[in-house]
């Protein structure tokens, strides 16, 4: 039965500074390297046949690092700008809590975490799926109903997005969801691609 592995790319330097990133490319933190590095350990024992970044450093150089690690530097892989971060508009390069004091805590929390809500200039988490599942259901759902495991390394609010359509979340719930840096999440599927399971990967 195929494996969707998803992995968000290991803390960025704007990620360390609580800046606003979206397609803004900066690279890893040495925490970052190391977290992609740990990434690779879970994933040596697990059979991969494709790669799927987005456009970004930071996404790119986690695969690398994971590829590495885990031994399968040969992997064919496809990058795309739909796998891309939610693009933060005029947010991008702001310090989050410096747009808390500007704006109050209340927008920040709506332009950060709402589902259909945008910020000036930028993506709502809906325009991101918008682009998202066209991209999936098209070039990685295909490789899925082959039987082929799938490795997407990406970013918090692309991935969020996939889990929405994924695990059918409601806008709503889909506010409190959290995709942590560096560690893979691995849904077993089914032929017709329903979930059987979904888990972290964790060190033993």
């Amino acid at each position: 039965m195929p494996k969707l592995i998803l992995v968000r790319h290991g803390q960025s330097e704007w990620n360390l500074l609580n800046k606003f990133t979206g397609w803004v490319d900066v690279d890893l933190t040495a925490q970052g390297i190391e977290e992609a590095k740990e990434a690779g350990k879970l994933l040596k024992n697990v059979q991969v046949d494709y790669l799927f970044t987005s456009v970004l450093k930071r996404a790119i150089h986690t695969a690398d690092i994971i590829l590495e690690e885990s031994g399968k530097k040969e992997l064919p892989f496809s990058r795309d700008e739909a796998l891309n971060e939610r693009h933060y508009g005029d947010l991008q390069g702001k310090n989050k809590a410096e747009i808390g004091e500007k704006f109050g805590q209340e927008q920040l929390h709506i332009w950060r975490r709402s589902y259909d809500i945008a910020p000036p200039g930028g993506e709502s988490l809906l325009d991101t799926r918008e682009r998202v599942l066209p991209y999936y259901k098209d070039s990685i759902e295909p490789l899925l109903k082959q039987g082929k495991n799938v490795l997407v390394v990406a970013h918090g609010n692309s991935l969020r997005a996939l889990v929405m359509y994924l695990e059918n979340i409601s806008k709503e719930e889909i506010a409190s969801l959290n995709i942590p840096t560096g560690i893979p999440y691995v849904y077993d599927l089914d032929v017709n691609l329903y979930i059987k399971d979904a888990n972290y990967l964790e060190s033993e």
